[in-house]
C-alpha cells in the first residue's frame, strides 16, 4: 500500500543558526497551520529510555494524543517527572518498563526529570502538525512532501530559556522554494 500524498506538495530546505550565526544542530522546526492541525495524528512506538543516567533521546518531538513509554535500561531505578504545564505526570521508582505509557495531549513543552538523579533532564515537545524535523549537525534540515501554502514555520531549541516560545515567522511552501535561513535569538552552543 503506498503513501498518498496531495496533488501538490513542496521541499522546504531550511538552514538554523544560534544567535551568533554558527549552525544550530538539534533544532526542531515545525510547521502549523489549520490544515497541519487536521493532519496530525498520534504517533506510535515512541520511547524515550534511560540509559546511562541519561534520557534518550534528550529532546523527542510527538503529536497531540501519542503515548510514550519510558523504558528504564539502567540497573538502578528512576523517578521519571514533569510538572510542565504542558503536561504533567510521575512514573514513581521503577525499574524495567512502567506498565502504563504516558500520553501528551497537551500542545506545548514538558521538561522531563528525574527525583533521584538530578543531572537528568530531557524535553519532550508536543506539536500540532505532522510537518516537523530535527536538524542535523551543519544545522540543515529538509522537509519533503509539505503541502503547498502559508504556515507559521516555528523553530525551537533546548538550549532557548525555560519556558521561552519556539521563535516564529511566517512561510510559504511552494514547489519551487528557497533555502530558508532561521536565526534562533536567545540560543547558543
Amino acid at each position: 500500500m503506498g503513501l498518498l500524498l496531495p496533488a501538490w506538495s513542496g521541499t522546504l530546505q531550511l538552514q538554523v543558526q544560534d544567535k551568533n550565526g554558527k549552525p544550530l544542530p538539534e533544532a526542531i522546526v515545525f510547521l502549523e497551520s489549520a490544515e497541519a492541525k487536521a493532519a496530525a495524528k498520534p504517533l506510535k512506538g515512541v520511547e524515550v529510555a534511560q540509559v546511562a543516567r541519561q534520557f534518550k533521546p534528550a529532546v523527542t518531538v510527538v503529536t497531540p494524543g501519542t503515548s510514550v513509554l519510558f523504558p528504564n535500561q539502567d540497573t538502578v531505578r528512576h523517578h521519571v517527572y514533569s510538572f510542565s504545564p504542558a503536561k504533567t505526570f510521575e512514573l514513581k521508582l521503577y525499574a524495567g518498563v512502567p506498565a502504563n505509557p504516558v500520553t501528551f495531549d497537551k500542545v506545548g513543552v514538558a521538561v522531563l526529570g528525574c527525583n533521584i538523579h538530578d543531572n537528568m533532564v530531557a524535553w519532550v515537545l508536543v506539536v500540532d502538525t505532522p510537518y516537523f524535523g530535527r536538524t542535523d549537525a551543519a544545522g540543515r534540515l529538509t522537509l519533503d512532501n509539505v503541502p503547498n501554502g502559508n504556515y507559521k514555520l516555528r523553530t525551537w531549541h533546548a538550549s532557548l530559556p525555560t519556558g521561552a516560545p519556539a521563535a516564529e515567522q511566517a512561510q510559504a511552501v511552494g514547489a519551487a522554494a528557497a533555502p530558508v535561513l532561521v536565526k534562533l535569538a536567545g540560543s547558543s552552543i
